[in-house]
């Protein structure tokens, strides 16, 4: 059974986990496959991710984060917080073989609130297919 409350995705990457590292925590790089940001890895740095806005949803195209955690090639979490979303996303490195699996975790939907839950079945569907799809493709050119 599927938990209201977050989305997770498993994704195995044929890049070695530094490389993966990069792309997640690089600026410039990250803009490439999720959004233009000011983001920089120190723990407490605040920063925002900028999109298209969905004003029938109630989200003005700014996604405020903050980064919580930080294990270099290891693990990344920031809050996540845009529209009526306070979340947190963690992505979690581990090596596999030549490359790295990606494991991704979304959390802190509210089941209750029907924006809430359309929001995260687009995110879900939008973690899982473009934003990994572009992330491969920002390894495979980067």
């Amino acid at each position: 059974m599927t938990d209201p409350t977050l989305i997770q995705t498993d994704q195995y990457l044929a890049h070695p986990p530094a490389r993966v590292w990069r792309a997640l925590t690089d600026t410039d790089l990250l803009a490439r496959w999720l959004m233009p940001n000011d983001f920089k890895p120190v723990v407490g740095h605040r920063f925002t991710f900028r999109t298209e806005p969905k004003p029938k949803h109630g989200f003005d195209g700014v996604v405020h984060c903050e980064v919580l955690d930080l294990e270099p090639e290891r693990l990344l979490r920031l809050s996540w917080r845009g529209g009526r979303l306070d979340t947190t996303v963690v992505w979690r490195l581990e090596p596999e073989g030549r490359g790295t699996r990606l494991f991704l975790e979304h959390a802190g939907f509210d089941p209750d609130d029907p924006v809430q839950r359309r929001t995260r079945a687009i995110l879900d569907g939008g973690w899982r297919s473009h934003v990994l799809r572009a992330l491969e493709e920002a390894l495979a050119t980067g």
